[in-house]
């Protein structure tokens, strides 16, 4: 459905340790992208989609443009419940906040299982499985 999202962060060093942690639990992957950035993906051979994470200012930004004061929500596909679980446990690990322990969610006939967490710079960031459990 996208080729790529982005969003800035203040400090690269703890959000790459909690991006790491939590790509992991769920299949995908950290990559270097540049000093001040770093790159989510499913694998090096298939590196679109991706999320830019990063904490210098975007070429294509106008002047006026600010980082949002608003957090993003992010949310990532699972293979099963168990990475749900994995990935709650690898983000509180890794310096995140409970924002959700893992459960169905929605309604039922939705067969959703999803957790949720506050990255280091408040965002909300979710892993979700659909199918029955």
């Amino acid at each position: 459905m996208f080729d790529h999202i982005g969003f800035r962060v203040r400090d690269l060093h703890a959000s790459r340790r909690f991006y790491e942690a939590v790509a992991a639990s769920v299949g995908l992957q950290v990559i270097d992208n540049s000093d001040t950035s770093f790159l989510i993906i499913r694998s090096t051979d298939a590196r679109i989609p991706f999320v830019w994470v990063g904490t210098e200012e975007p070429k294509f930004w106008k002047p006026g443009h600010r980082v949002s004061n608003s957090p993003i929500h992010l949310a990532f596909s699972a293979r099963s419940t168990a990475d749900v679980d994995a990935f709650h446990k690898a983000a509180l690990q890794a310096g995140g906040t409970d924002n959700g322990k893992p459960a169905p969610r929605g309604p039922e006939e939705a067969h959703y299982y999803g957790a949720y967490v506050l990255d280091p710079d408040g965002n909300n960031i979710e892993a979700g499985f659909r199918g029955a459990a």
